[in-house]
């Protein structure tokens, strides 16, 4: 017994096999267990000898990847599945239905037709997403560093808590927010009093595509965020991909307006960026929620928000993917509670509808 964790690769293409199976092989913790050109296949080996992780394509011959994915998932909940997915608008479509359908996360197929440029990128996104599924620490020296294991609890009641309802949302979200967003925003009400803004750590084509089918279960109205927007109550806005989403205070009306600065926490839109702004418009009436996510995009901007008072909220680790982003708030103190996923929508409900006199 090696000890490492075991890979399970899914693809037709075999250049993609072989380059995949080496980035994998290159991690002192992870080996390949098998590989395979077909659902069918990848059922038999994944049965036969169950692997830690799933790494699959979603176009094949015999049984694509939607199909593989069904029935590995009734072979087995729990284990990892990463889907490759390539950046257009049929592979973000079938990539966002994969998850609606039990994948885990999903990561960016590498080029056919330029495999030594892509393999470079595909390492950079892959491997720590394998590694924090895996739940081995960071291998990295630049990743972030491992959350310290000390109990949790949520922060001692603040003196200069906001005592009025909260006048905005701001939620954070990686790894498994789509599905962590579809089962959120679904139990808000259409006419919630107040906007929430969105940073999911995502690419372009797929927040507007998560954007049209979350608003397509929810009864609030979700749409992918345009520079400019006036912030609307009982409208959920997300921040586009490849795109920081912010804030801002003009002529007193609060717009929302998108740049591309430079990515913080290696992600653009960033968590933190978003926190920031909110923090300086809306201050203790603002509300910060940070769900399920890997690294720690949003501490710092869920420190500027506790220090004006503002309420703060993570998901607990047991209903969390990966418990990075959420953990770090918990662990540094910030979250005033930390919940599991089915028990934050009552919690905003609460916050943005409590009066003076129900909180004392």
């Amino acid at each position: 017994m090696s000890g490492k964790k075991k890979i399970l690769i899914v693809d037709d293409a075999v250049v993609v096999r072989r380059t995949v199976a080496d980035i994998v092989a290159a991690d002192p913790d992870l080996e390949v267990s098998g590989t395979a050109s077909n659902g069918r296949i990848a059922l038999t080996k994944f049965a036969a000898q169950p692997p830690d992780l799933v790494l699959l394509d979603i176009e094949m011959p015999e049984m694509d990847g939607l199909e593989t994915l069904v029935e590995m998932r009734k072979l087995d909940r729990r284990i990892p599945i990463l889907m490759f997915s390539t950046l257009t608008d049929r592979g973000a479509e079938a990539t966002l239905e994969a998850l609606s359908r039990g994948a885990t996360d999903y990561v960016t197929k590498p080029s056919n037709s330029d495999i030594a440029t892509t393999s470079d990128a595909v390492t950079r996104e892959l491997i720590p997403k394998i590694r924090a599924l895996c739940h081995l620490p960071w291998a990295s020296a630049s990743a972030a560093a491992p959350i310290p294991h000390k109990p949790v609890s949520a922060t001692p009641p603040r003196p200069h808590l906001s005592i009025f309802p909260a006048q905005l949302i701001a939620i954070g979200v990686s790894t498994g927010g789509p599905d962590a967003l579809a089962r959120l925003l679904p139990t808000l009400p259409a006419k919630l009093p107040v906007p929430i803004v969105i940073a999911q750590h995502m690419p372009p084509t797929f927040t507007s595509l998560l954007a049209r089918r979350l608003s397509d279960r929810c009864a609030i109205a979700v749409k992918e965020c345009r520079s400019g927007d006036l912030i609307t109550p009982g409208c959920v806005f997300v921040a586009p991909g490849d795109f920081h989403m912010i804030v801002s205070a003009e002529d007193g009306v609060i717009r929302l307006r998108v740049h591309q600065g430079p990515k913080e926490n290696f992600c653009r839109p960033s968590v933190d960026v978003l926190f920031r702004s909110v923090a300086s418009v809306y201050g203790a009436k603002a509300m910060g929620i940070i769900l399920t996510g890997m690294g720690q995009d949003g501490v710092k901007g869920c420190e500027v928000l506790h220090q004006t008072g503002a309420r703060i909220i993570a998901q607990d680790e047991a209903s969390s993917i990966v418990w990075g982003m959420p953990g770090y708030v918990a662990r540094a103190g910030l979250a005033d509670k930390v919940l599991p996923l089915d028990q934050i929508g009552a919690e905003i409900i609460k916050a943005t509808s409590f009066t003076r006199s129900a909180h004392r």
